[in-house]
């Protein structure tokens, strides 16, 4: 496959005029889990507008807690608007090729999203232990304006780093292939057939996903065990049994984020140990 390209002579950087994302054509019935994808977007969106709505429009649930679940409900929408679309664009429209500028664009949001995806869990596992250790002070410790800027610290840090991570792109030139073995313009997949150095794309990949997802995990996890030591030292079952469904819906979408994300680096590192030693 031949490679388009357009040059900046002033900079001496070689970008391409766009990538061909490799995605699922190799999946056998493809077409079923391009079906798949659009009805879970579509439900993604149906229910956390839904959602919305009712934490806008109810008074009761005006409180601190909401205010986190409504933050997440956004991310939710986004992460999948980023996502999917395309995907199935590509599959629908047989079109694989992506322009250089919607992807380096669809790197950012993807993983901007999915790290703020991770960060509202942490703001929710924060919630969880104000009202759960601290129960006759987290009026005092969690209120509307403490909230407010958690939430917007959670959007911030993100924000900033993945900025950083997509703008280390620029500065690549791509001379041989421009096919991403990914499904959508992916970060490593993208500076991994850069020509030269990448280094420092590799440095902001790792740091990236220890800032972003290891320590909002490691947050997660040293928070839920004092959630549940303060848990046991409830006295009734039935006040451990209630505290602990507060916290069951939490526990699921953490499980259902981090679990995939946990096996997929796990898998990647120990391909790259593998290769390491044969190489």
């Amino acid at each position: 496959m031949s490679m388009e390209t357009t040059t900046q002579d002033l900079s001496n950087i070689t970008r391409p005029v766009g990538f061909y994302i490799r995605g699922f054509y190799a999946l056998k019935k493809g077409e079923y889990y391009f079906i798949f994808l659009a009805v879970i977007y579509v439900l993604t969106l149906v229910s956390n507008a839904i959602l919305m709505l009712i934490i806008c429009f109810a008074q009761t649930l005006h409180t601190p807690k909401y205010m986190a679940v409504f933050s997440l409900a956004v991310v939710d929408i986004s992460l999948s608007s980023a996502l999917i679309p395309r995907a199935v664009h590509m599959y629908v429209f047989d079109s694989k090729f992506v322009y250089y500028n919607p992807c380096i664009a669809q790197i950012f949001f993807v993983h901007y999203f999915a790290s703020m995806e991770s960060f509202s869990l942490c703001v929710l596992a924060y919630d969880r232990i104000i009202a759960i250790c601290f129960p006759l002070r987290s009026s005092v410790l969690n209120t509307h304006c403490k909230m407010m800027l958690i939430i917007t610290v959670a959007w911030t840090i993100p924000f900033i780093i993945n900025v950083v991570m997509a703008a280390l792109i620029l500065p690549l030139n791509y001379c041989k292939s421009t096919i991403v073995n990914s499904f959508f313009c992916d970060h490593g997949p993208v500076f991994k057939i850069a020509c030269g150095d990448y280094s420092k794309n590799w440095f902001m990949a790792s740091f990236t996903t220890v800032a972003l997802y290891f320590v909002p995990s490691g947050f997660i996890a040293v928070s839920y065990i004092f959630i549940i030591n303060a848990i046991l030292k409830i006295k009734s079952s039935e006040g451990r049994l209630k505290a602990f469904k507060t916290c069951s819906s939490h526990l699921m979408l953490v499980a259902i984020f981090f679990v995939p994300f946990c096996v997929t680096y796990i898998v990647a590192w120990v391909e790259i140990a593998i290769l390491l030693q044969i190489g």
